[in-house]
């Protein structure tokens, strides 16, 4: 009877060791874990997963265990995406990343802000899954190219060529973006002109190609096409100003480390808004209404 509640001790004692491991690297567990995903809800899933597993492992075999824990977490992550295009295709009208708000989630953007914002989140979705690991273990955490190949199970110079192939397919398909504060500027006016319906005010800021995006997923009223080019996208801000924008209620914060807008009603978060810019103007408009996404922001105390 002792021997079995001495046994029990050890294995809680080794239990408490693998939780304070687990918790220390965690932070950047999800930060990997939600820039594959786009999604804090699967990410979290994807880390109570990675937690069983490390859970039942036999650690003792494990040499360096935030390196493990990362290697497993990435390679359940290309799973995920790897079945994840069949339910994007299936979702109503334009996916868009779930937003985290920064502030709250500060160590999500502590190590390098790379790989956080929408408009590279949005990009991100065209590569393959694998393409994805590499550049974000790459561009948001600076791993080397040999670990990169450990946790993908690929030579170092397909990972430098993956790596090389998703910065050239970022480069070309944005334009060099605006300073955070110019970013802020540009919302501001944005969500000023569009509340008053002003058209001319609009197109000033918009980028000739701008895209409007709306992500309601069936769940609200929004468009479930992608709304293109300046007067196209002036315009339809402007026919639902007056029913969108009544009692509105306007929170400035910091979302996937750039400012949005968090609009209320009647003390409910209906969407988080936000653009993307370059020196041509707003390029992208972001409106994320989905329920089910902005939930986090709901909270009497978010923001």
């Amino acid at each position: 009877m002792g021997d079995t509640g001495s046994g029990r001790h050890l294995s809680e004692v080794d239990l408490d060791q693998a939780a304070a491991v687990f918790q220390s690297v965690r932070p950047r567990l999800f930060g990997i874990a939600y820039r594959m995903l786009g999604s804090s809800a699967e990410a979290e899933d994807l880390l109570q997963d990675v937690w069983m597993r490390w859970q039942a492992y036999d650690r003792d075999t494990v040499a360096e265990p935030g390196a493990f824990l990362a290697t497993v977490t990435t390679r359940l992550a290309i799973n995920v995406l790897q079945s994840a295009r069949v339910r994007r295709e299936t979702y109503v009208g334009p996916w868009l990343p779930e937003p985290v708000d920064t502030r709250d989630d500060p160590h999500l953007g502590a190590e390098r802000g790379e790989a956080l914002g929408f408009a590279v989140l949005l990009l991100l979705e065209r590569l393959t899954p694998t393409e994805r690991a590499a550049y974000v273990l790459r561009e948001a955490f600076d791993y080397p190219y040999r670990q990169i190949a450990e946790i993908i199970q690929a030579s170092e110079a397909a990972v430098r060529q993956l790596v090389s192939r998703a910065r050239k397919h970022l480069a070309s398909e944005r334009r060099a973006p605006v300073s955070k504060a110019e970013q802020r500027r540009l919302l501001g006016a944005f969500v000023t002109a569009a509340r008053s319906g002003d058209l001319a005010a609009l197109e000033r800021i918009l980028a000739a190609d701008v895209v409007s995006y709306s992500d309601g997923g069936g769940a609200v009223r929004a468009s479930r096409i992608p709304v293109i080019g300046a007067p196209r996208v002036a315009k339809y801000v402007r026919a639902f100003a007056d029913r969108f924008w009544a009692g509105a209620e306007v929170e400035w914060a910091d979302v996937n480390g750039q400012a949005a807008a968090v609009l209320r009603r009647d003390g409910e978060v209906f969407t988080v808004l936000t653009v993307d810019a370059s020196d041509e103007g707003i390029g992208q408009v972001l409106w994320m209404m989905n329920p089910a996404k902005i939930a986090a922001f709901s909270a009497p105390d978010a923001g």
